[in-house]
């Protein structure tokens, strides 16, 4: 596409003041990426950095008067290519919007620009005797804004949702720079069409959050964990299932492979998989923790190898450690393809057996864990840096192939191809397989109705 010759002298001008404007090559070049490994193709034409909410008021009515493509971001550390700035577009960086505006202890709520770190107001929260509950493995790094864009999940999202139930209100720039508010500070409200949902998960295609009113919970006296290990992943599967069966409702219930188990073990010196096939890990929070994380540690115990309570903090972050470590220690080892398909909790012995099926068709390494009680499984596909013939930053291609073979399996168990972490620009050619004409259709009726020229993060999630 043709850049406007005074784009970047339009852009200081409008954001200039606060904000800044980049054109230096080294800087277009950390910006037109993401945490997923993926490349653009060219440099972007420029790197907004806003520090006001005008600033990206601005820049978007620059942007839609030119018709240039603008590629809003966070902290970088979306896996999905949701992120990514290829030549020609707008990088809008919305990092230096990262205020705490404000936290109502009787209400329960925080008033938070697009910056702010994840952990940094759960820990702001936590001052007031409050917790925000969204916590994916990324909450010490990653930005709110990021995780609506993406409707984040982690590790409490079996208890407490995801990110869309603890958004109550957003403030969003449209495409032509347009500030409009959605939502309320209430926990209830049916006014009009539920426009926040619609744009929380929308992956910066139909606007730019610049601010978010969000719902805190109160935080429990009492955490406590089991872990247990067992001769299997469908052995594991099958004890998780009966905890729901059981009518108990963890905190957080992961599970982990034998070969994630090996790598963290490779990594940390740890010896989890000597002790079984697959870890579960549960936890319970709260004033009856105590009862339910006996009762599950009991069910667990039916056909463990192993289990073991923590019955401290100090004892319970112990044993979820193994779970923070997993990512880490894939990492630490080979180059990693993130995959997050979704499928019912009750077809998740399915889903890993497929996945186990799918890398010795490939002859490829997949590590694979869960957040067993809602069925998303996370298989994490090792590659090599450099393979013979492979160019750098290239993936290769039976690692691709076994991808798509996953995302497949995802929609034949009658799930999706991403729980979590958002289609980008990776998983696009998806959409069509698991919605259908009819549905994509609308979809992109409403962004078309929003950004007519479509310059909003193009060719991710839509």
């Amino acid at each position: 596409m043709t850049v406007p010759a005074d784009l970047l002298e339009r852009l200081r001008a409008g954001v200039g003041r606060f904000g800044s404007v980049s054109a230096d090559p080294a800087d277009l070049a950390v910006a037109a990426v993401d945490r997923s490994g993926a490349r653009p193709v060219g440099l972007p034409a420029a790197l907004v950095r806003a520090e006001r909410v005008d600033d990206v008021r601005e820049t978007l009515r620059i942007a839609h008067e030119h018709r240039v493509p603008v590629v809003p971001r966070g902290a970088g550390t979306g896996l999905a290519g949701g992120a990514l700035a290829g030549a020609g577009s707008v990088v809008l960086d919305l990092s230096g919007l990262d205020r705490i505006l404000a936290i109502d202890v009787d209400d329960q709520t925080a008033t938070v620009q697009p910056g702010v770190i994840t952990a940094e107001l759960d820990r702001a929260a936590a001052a007031y005797g409050l917790r925000y509950t969204p916590d994916p493995a990324s909450a010490a790094i990653s930005t709110v804004g990021g995780n609506i864009a993406t409707n984040a999940g982690g590790l409490r999202c079996l208890k407490y949702g995801v990110t869309r139930e603890a958004v109550l209100g957003l403030e969003v720039v449209l495409a032509d720079g347009t500030l409009i508010h959605t939502g309320r500070a209430t926990l209830k409200g049916v006014a009009g069409l539920d426009l926040t949902s619609l744009f929380v998960g929308s992956e910066g295609t139909l606007g730019v959050v610049v601010g978010a009113t969000v719902r805190l919970h109160p935080r429990p006296a009492v955490t406590l964990t089991a872990a247990a290990t067992f001769p299997d992943v469908a052995a594991a599967a099958a004890a998780c299932t009966a905890i729901g069966r059981a009518r108990w409702q963890p905190s957080m219930l992961e599970l982990l492979d034998h070969h994630t188990l090996a790598v963290i073990d490779r990594v940390q010196g740890t010896d989890y998989a000597d002790r079984g096939g697959a870890l579960v890990i549960a936890q319970a929070d709260g004033t009856g923790a105590e009862t339910e994380i006996a009762a599950i540690a009991e069910l667990l115990g039916k056909e463990a190898t192993w289990v073991e309570v923590g019955l401290d903090e100090a004892g319970s972050e112990a044993l979820v450690a193994a779970r923070r470590l997993a990512l880490p220690s894939i990492e630490a080892v080979a180059h990693a393809l993130i995959e997050d398909i979704c499928v019912p909790r009750s077809r998740l012995p399915e889903a890993f057996a497929g996945v186990d099926r799918i890398a010795r068709r490939h002859g490829v390494e997949v590590y694979s864990f869960a957040h067993a009680g809602d069925g998303n499984l996370h298989p994490i596909i090792g590659y090599a840096a450099e393979a013979p013939g492979q160019a750098p930053g290239e993936v290769p291609a039976e690692v691709v192939a076994a991808g798509d073979d996953i995302f497949a399996l995802a929609i034949e168990l009658g799930g999706t191809v991403t729980g979590e972490h958002g289609i980008g620009a990776l998983k696009r050619d998806w959409l069509d397989r698991e919605l259908g004409p009819q549905t994509r259709a609308v979809q992109r009726a409403i962004k078309h109705a929003l950004d007519p020229h479509h310059i909003l993060n193009p060719g991710k999630g839509l």
